[in-house]
């Protein structure tokens, strides 16, 4: 089950006490102060892992709590820090703020660790505080609190190459043809309930993802249909490929409601490099092909691109330019 979404409660461990004690050993009758420090409290720590690819541990547990730190013993014994509590998530996760909805951890890059919640300072024992005036000191520190959070996940697929297209524009159906990804495709919209992911192979020894989220409709920034759910997924990307039916009835029309849609989510979305594509060029004659190959999208510099993903028609170009324009962004 792909879950992008969390909410959870995190909590750092209080720091233990310092302790008061004096020493009361045979032949020292005024043993002087021999408190302890108390141990420190445990840290919350995240820590990105490339394996993982779900937040959907946190659907069943929301609260972690780290260790509170031992109090100070006797003969000057430190009281034992708290255990800390890591938190593994996927790369590409984003924390926020539950409360003021701010972004404070972005964790974008595999095995990067970061302390969200720093555990309590152990208080000191009342061996720090003789003088030489004050030699017997009744008193010791308490240990400083942890700090309690309540944090938003959110996972953003980090890719490549974005697919943004229609419900049933042939994204999933490429993504399989072009990877090792195997999403589920038939003939109704929404085939796509959630993100696929999957890694081109291109030439000998090179290769780049792609994401495909499910199809956008009209007024999905505002929530209708699946994209807006997952238009995050895209904010990653380096290059978006818009896919239109070839059959459509109106390629200028289907790209502005696209295009439109993604700049009503953020203006970061069209900012990016776009190349737009005319899927399911089996469905038309040959000749229909060929004078299809200057067709031209406003606000895109390129031709669109021509390919089935049914016959192989086109793919290998499409690859070719997706590749040149990946490495010139």
């Amino acid at each position: 089950m792909f879950i992008d979404f969390a909410q959870i409660e995190v909590r750092s461990g209080d720091g233990g006490a310092g302790a008061v004690t004096f020493r009361r050993e045979k032949y020292v009758p005024k043993g002087g102060p021999s408190g302890g420090n108390g141990g420190n409290g445990g840290n919350v720590i995240f820590e990105a892992h490339g394996n993982l690819s779900t937040l959907l541990d946190f659907k069943y547990k929301r609260k972690y709590f780290a260790g509170n730190g031992k109090p100070g013993g006797n003969s000057l014994k430190d009281g034992k820090n708290g255990e800390d509590v890591i938190i593994k998530v996927p790369v590409g996760t984003i924390i926020k703020d539950a409360e003021t909805n701010e972004m404070v951890l972005d964790l974008s890059e595999a095995d990067q660790k970061v302390v969200m919640a720093k555990g309590g300072k152990g208080g000191k024992g009342n061996s720090n505080f003789a003088t030489p005036t004050r030699r017997t000191p009744r008193y010791a520190e308490k240990g400083k609190p942890g700090v309690y959070k309540k944090l938003i996940l959110e996972l953003k697929l980090i890719a490549d190459v974005g697919l943004v297209g229609f419900p049933n524009a042939g994204k999933s159906t490429l993504i399989s043809k072009i990877s090792a990804a195997k999403p589920k495709i038939a003939d109704y919209p929404f085939t796509t309930l959630e993100p696929n992911l999957g890694i081109v192979r291109y030439k000998d020894y090179e290769s780049f993802t792609v994401a495909d989220i499910p199809g956008i409709i009209e007024g999905a920034h505002q929530g209708k249909g699946l994209g807006v759910k997952f238009l995050r997924h895209i904010e990653r990307t380096r290059i978006l490929l818009f896919l239109i039916e070839v059959i459509s009835e109106d390629y200028q029309k289907d790209f502005e409601v696209l295009y439109s849609e993604l700049k009503k989510y953020s203006k970061k979305l069209v900012d990016k490099k776009i190349l737009v594509s005319l899927s399911k060029a089996d469905l038309i004659e040959s000749k229909e092909i060929q004078k299809l190959k200057n067709q031209k999208f406003k606000k895109i510099k390129e031709s669109a691109l021509i390919f089935s993903s049914a016959t192989g028609l086109g793919v290998k170009e499409l690859l070719d330019k997706v590749w040149e324009t990946l490495n010139k962004s």
